[in-house]
C-alpha cells in the first residue's frame, strides 16, 4: 500500500483512500494478484464476480498487466445484464468483459448472462444453479450515482433477499447514469430492465473488492460511510461484511468527514 493512503474502518467495512484513481487502481491490482495467488496454492480453481463501468477499467488493466494469475484455474461470472439487448451491443456488459477481460486473459471458463434471451425466468434459474454451484471467492463492484450495487437499486434492493438472480426495473437514476457515462445515446435508448445478482450473493463472496473514484461518487460515498445502513442506499449493507474493502479516490472522499 501506498505510504500517503488513508486507511480506516466504518463498522465492519475497511475504507482505502488514494490520492488518485490510477495509485489506486495499481493497489487494488497487487491486493487481487496476491490474493489469487495465495488462494490456488490452496485450491484447485478460484471463482470470481466481475463488474463493469468505468470504476473498473484501470483496475482491469493494472490486473492483467501486472501478470502473475494462472488465469486457466479462474472461472468467472459477472454481475448484471441489460435485458433485450445482445452480446455484441455497444453497451453490453458481455462485450465490456469479453473484450477487456476474456480475450486477453483466457480463463478456464466465463459464465455469462444472456441478456438477450427469450426466457429471461428460466435465465435467472440457470444462472442462480451455475452460482450456487460454485462459491464465489471474490466479488469485484462498482457503486452507482443512486448507491446501487449491480442492478440492485434503491427500489428492488432487498439485504434479505430470497431469489440469486433476478430480473428488475431499472429506476430514473440509474437510467440516466448509463447515458452520463456514454453508454447509450440518450435516455429514450437505456434498457428499462436488467438481470442482477443480489445482495445476499455478493455478500457470500469470501472478499469483496469495491472501487468508487471519481468525483461523482462523492455524494453517494457520503451516504455509504455517514447514512443508515438501508436498502435506500443498498451499497451500505458492505459496512456490515468484514471481508470488503471499498477503495475510493481523493475526489470520491472528497465530502466523507474523516474522524
Amino acid at each position: 500500500m501506498l505510504a500517503d493512503t488513508k486507511c480506516f474502518r466504518v463498522d465492519e467495512l475497511t475504507v482505502q483512500i488514494y490520492n488518485t484513481e490510477a495509485e489506486m487502481a495499481r493497489d487494488v491490482a497487487e491486493i487481487v494478484r496476491n490474493y489469487l495467488q495465495n488462494l490456488l496454492q490452496q485450491q484447485d480453481t478460484a471463482a470470481v464476480l466481475l463488474a463493469t463501468g468505468n470504476s473498473q477499467l484501470k483496475f482491469l488493466d493494472a490486473l492483467i498487466a501486472l501478470g502473475g494469475v494462472d488465469w486457466s484455474r479462474i472461472i468467472l461470472f459477472h454481475l448484471d445484464e441489460y435485458l433485450g439487448i445482445s452480446a455484441d451491443h455497444p453497451a453490453s456488459f458481455r462485450r465490456y468483459l469479453r473484450e477487456r477481460v476474456e480475450q486477453r486473459v483466457q480463463p478456464q471458463k466465463f459464465y455469462y448472462l444472456e441478456g438477450d434471451t427469450l426466457q429471461p425466468l428460466a435465465e435467472c434459474d440457470r444462472y442462480t444453479k451455475l452460482l450456487q454451484a460454485q462459491p464465489i471467492d471474490l466479488c469485484c463492484l462498482g457503486v452507482g450515482e443512486n448507491g446501487h450495487l449491480a442492478f440492485n437499486d434503491p427500489s428492488v434492493a432487498d439485504f434479505q433477499d430470497p431469489y440469486t438472480v433476478k430480473l428488475v426495473k431499472l429506476d430514473a437514476i440509474n437510467r440516466q447514469q448509463q447515458v452520463n457515462t456514454g453508454q447509450f445515446p440518450n435516455l429514450e435508448t437505456v434498457p428499462q430492465y436488467a438481470f442482477t445478482v443480489t445482495l445476499p450473493l455478493i455478500c457470500a463472496a469470501k472478499k469483496i473488492i469495491c472501487l468508487a473514484p471519481d468525483k461523482r461518487k462523492a455524494n453517494v460515498v457520503k451516504d455509504i460511510l455517514q447514512g443508515s445502513i438501508d436498502p435506500k442506499c443498498p451499497a451500505s449493507i458492505l459496512r456490515q461484511q468484514a471481508q470488503a474493502t471499498l477503495f475510493l479516490d481523493r475526489d470520491s472522499a472528497s465530502l466523507y468527514q474523516l474522524k
